[in-house]
This record gives C-alpha cells, structure tokens and sequence, in this order.
C-alpha cells in the first residue's frame, strides 16, 4: 500500500526521566503511551479525534497492538515516533516506527488496530464511518 503523507505524522520526543528504569532504559509499557501521542496528534492533523469520533457517535477501542522492541531508548534520547495510516475502510490501522532522531536507527516498531463501534448500542461495525472514509481520501486527494 502507498505511503500517503496526508495520513502520516512525525512526533519528536525526548525521553523523560520518569519513564526509564535504574538502568536508565525505558521500560517496555510506556513505548505505549509513546504510540498514543502519535496516533493523537495523527488524528488532530486530520480533524477527526477522539472528541470528533464521540460527536460522531463513535468510540474506536484498540483490539490489537503489537510491538517490537528492537533497541532500548534510554533518558533524554531524542526519539521520532512516525505514524502511518495502513488502513482505514473497515479498521482503522496506524504502523509506527520510532526511531533515534540524530542517527535514524530504529528503535522500536509497533501497530494498532482500532474498530468504530457505535456509542448508542455499542456493536462494533464492520465498515467504518462514512465521515471518516470522507476525511481520509479528502486528506489523500489534498497531497496530490
């Protein structure tokens, strides 16, 4: 599938002290939170956050992750945490990469997967919603 730059983002970040063990490594359950700041400002940059979702009348919980940790970040790293919308029609699925900012090498790379599921009965839908299908090939067409 084409990378689209109108459905991906790059988030700069340096490891926080109260993220990292005694070793001064991250510990494995923050690279999480790390995904989530870039699915956040993924969503922002497309108008369609969590706020918008609900609006809507969607939540979309996350029904995987995966994630492969292939070198430690350590304290005050300067990280790029990429994210990429895979899909998008009947899942909403971002690919990420985080990687040292100076060098580029990579450091962990992981995937989410997210189903709109409709607040007022609360099935998961096997298409998402018609506005979000809109708003990505609108964001798509935008970087022709």
């Amino acid at each position: 599938m084409t990378k689209h730059p109108g459905l991906s983002i790059c988030v700069p970040m340096t490891i926080p002290f109260f993220d990292v063990d005694a070793m001064h490594i991250v510990w494995h359950g923050h690279y999480v939170k790390y995904l989530e700041i870039a699915r956040c400002a993924l969503l922002d940059k497309l108008g369609y956050n969590y706020d918008a979702m609900r609006a809507a009348g969607y939540v979309w919980p996350i029904v995987t992750m995966q994630l492969k940790y292939v070198r430690p970040a350590v304290f005050g790293q300067q990280v790029l945490v990429d994210a990429h919308i895979q899909e998008w029609e009947s899942r909403l699925r971002i690919v990420y990469v985080i990687t040292d900012a100076v060098s580029g090498e990579r450091l962990t790379q992981a995937e989410t997967t997210q189903v709109a599921v409709l607040l007022e009965n609360r099935e998961m839908q096997f298409d998402t919603p018609q506005d979000w299908q809109d708003i990505v090939r609108r964001a798509m067409q935008s970087e022709a």
